[in-house]
């Protein structure tokens, strides 16, 4: 059988719908919307609400925060490639087994290793355990602590390294908020309630058990990986296994075994073996041009490795030099510019090339609809990229002036 040939415009006309970002595709709700990403970036505290807002027809915070925080139908929780994700709470077993657990393990032995060279311990093996039963002692029937209130109460946790010793970028590190990484990727912490609006990240951590009624379900690694990449595949297919291993930030061994595993069929992907789940083959139905300003660290920004096909050679310019995304604006499936807030917290556009006039009106609606429910709020992107430097040195911009190019 001949492999199909799946092209730029197909695989744009499908992150259009199933990323819920065309206006006739909506998500219901936050809740929807996470699960229609398998999950949605927590890095940058802002970009979570405005990942759903992006989504979501008439959203507004206090429904994520609803989600997070009350019914607790959406966790934050550490995940692939050691970064902090917004999950549905029912895959959170799959999520620990396929994801979180190989990046415990990974930080556990960093800890281990810099107590021993710290000289706190002989057997860093030995001082984690020890301190960590005191954090989960402390945590325990259902207290909420912040990092800095267990390192008041825990002599122990109270510890931290020199790094750059001699260096004027050296300094002091302390250990706390990694024995706190290590228990959230084990999934005994979790993130709970948050001390500050919703733009900043002030977590308190409690106990998973507490949080959620029950710790998570035990689930087989290879079990979870599988589940996980065929999630991927559902939202993100097709796509390659360099696509695949970066998002899960895993082996190719474990790629291939779970797709091994799946029913999946191979494409080409202008020259590339891809991948789609074999029930997924029907070519998507072409969907009317459309239009959407995504936040740093969006989803779909960082839903693959090998990005040209929607990035083209922009990629200098709206990702930092490890790999971050800065606020993205799009045009019928493809990254055409960025967007920034002035010093009054205005919405601009800045456009990157000609989209003609009606995507252009189409993203000056966009941003003055952004404009309109940010009201004046400002939001900072936690690694700003080049071209968000550059435009946060513009001054003097005429205020009926809401888009360059």
């Amino acid at each position: 059988m001949a492999v199909r040939r799946i092209d730029a415009t197909e695989r744009r006309a499908r992150l259009a719908t199933r990323h819920r970002l065309h206006p006739g595709h909506r998500a219901a709700d936050a809740v929807d919307a996470a699960t229609g990403m398998v999950c949605l970036h927590g890095t940058d505290p802002a970009s979570v609400y405005l990942s759903a807002w992006a989504r979501v027809d008439d959203f507004v915070t206090t429904d994520l925060d609803r989600a997070l925080y009350t019914d607790r139908s959406l966790v934050k929780h550490m995940a692939m490639r050691r970064t902090v994700f917004v999950f549905p709470r029912e895959i959170l077993p799959v999520v620990q087994a396929g994801a979180s657990a190989r990046v415990a393990a990974a930080q556990r032995r960093q800890v281990v290793k810099d107590v021993e060279k710290a000289g706190l311990h002989g057997d860093g093996e030995q001082w984690l355990d020890e301190v960590s039963g005191h954090v989960l002692q402390a945590l325990s029937g259902g207290r909420e602590a912040t990092s800095s209130e267990l390192r008041a109460e825990i002599p122990l946790l109270d510890a931290s390294i020199d790094y750059g010793i001699g260096k004027s970028w050296g300094g002091r590190v302390p250990f706390a908020p990694r024995v706190l990484t290590v228990l959230s990727a084990e999934g005994k912490v979790v993130r709970a309630s948050n001390n500050g609006s919703w733009r900043v990240s002030r977590p308190a951590w409690t106990s998973t058990e507490s949080w959620l009624g029950a710790g998570i379900a035990p689930c087989d690694e290879a079990d979870g990986v599988r589940a996980l990449v065929e999630s991927w595949l559902r939202v993100f297919g097709p796509g390659t296994e360099a696509d695949i291993k970066w998002w899960l930030g895993s082996t190719l061994t474990a790629v291939r075994a779970a797709l091994a595993d799946l029913d999946v069929v191979e494409v080409d992907l202008d020259g590339r073996s891809g991948y789609l789940l074999a029930d997924d083959v029907e070519e998507p139905a072409p969907a009317d041009p459309w239009g959407v300003l995504l936040p740093s660290l969006d989803p779909t920004v960082m839903g693959w490795a090998e990005r040209d096909w929607y990035l083209g050679s922009y990629k200098g310019d709206l990702f930092d030099s490890n790999g971050n995304a800065g606020p993205t604006a799009w045009w019928d499936g493809r990254i055409v510019g960025t967007w920034w807030q002035s010093d009054s917290g205005s919405v601009e556009l800045h456009l990157l090339e000609d989209i003609g006039v009606d995507g252009r009106a189409v993203l000056e609606q966009e941003a003055a609809r952004l404009d309109e429910w940010l009201g004046g709020v400002k939001v900072t992107a936690r690694f700003p990229t080049p071209l968000a430097k550059e435009l946060a040195a513009a001054t003097d911009r005429a205020p009926s002036d809401r888009s360059s190019s």
